[in-house]
Order: structure tokens, then C-alpha cells, then sequence
């Protein structure tokens, strides 16, 4: 299968990505971010049950590129949405 090219923007919605694709999908997308000079990220992940919330937040909480997140505001997605700070690419290559 071809890889898909998503252009880089602050918002990542993973409604239309499959389960298996999230962990590669967001390492992927914070790599590209800090390289593209994004500090301040939103990942859109759903409210439904909190499945993929939580399974996007142990990916964030592991990840050497983010310094922090948090729920968004209510009027960007509340807790259907994580805010990402993210380290500048010379403090995340250690």
C-alpha cells in the first residue's frame, strides 16, 4: 500500500485512521512537526468511550518530542482533543 501524504498543520484528526496506524501515525506526525517548526500541536481523537484517548495519551506520555499535554478548550474539541506542547527540535535529539 502507498503511504498517504497529509500536509503538516497544527491539527491531527484521527477519525478517518485506522486503531493499528495511531502509534507510527503520531510518531510520525511530531516528528514532522518540530521539523516543520510546530511547538503547539492539537490531536483530535474522539470523546466516544476514551479508548483512543487514553491510548493517544500513553503514546504522548512516552514520547521524547513532547514536553506536555492537556485536554483542549471546550471550543476546540475539550476532551475530545489533546493539546501538545512540543520540545524544539535541538532539546528533543539530546
Amino acid at each position: 500500500m502507498e503511504p498517504v501524504i497529509l500536509d503538516i498543520t497544527d491539527v491531527l484528526d484521527l477519525h478517518t485512521f485506522q486503531p493499528r496506524d495511531v502509534p507510527d501515525l503520531i510518531d510520525d506526525y511530531l516528528t514532522a512537526c518540530v521539523e516543520k517548526g510546530l511547538h503547539s500541536v492539537r490531536i483530535i481523537h474522539g470523546k466516544g468511550t476514551g479508548i483512543m484517548k487514553a491510548r493517544v495519551r500513553r503514546i504522548l506520555a512516552r514520547h521524547a518530542r513532547v514536553e506536555s499535554f492537556t485536554d483542549a478548550p471546550l471550543a476546540s474539541g475539550g476532551w475530545g482533543a489533546t493539546l501538545v506542547q512540543l520540545y524544539p527540535e535541538a532539546a528533543s535529539t539530546g
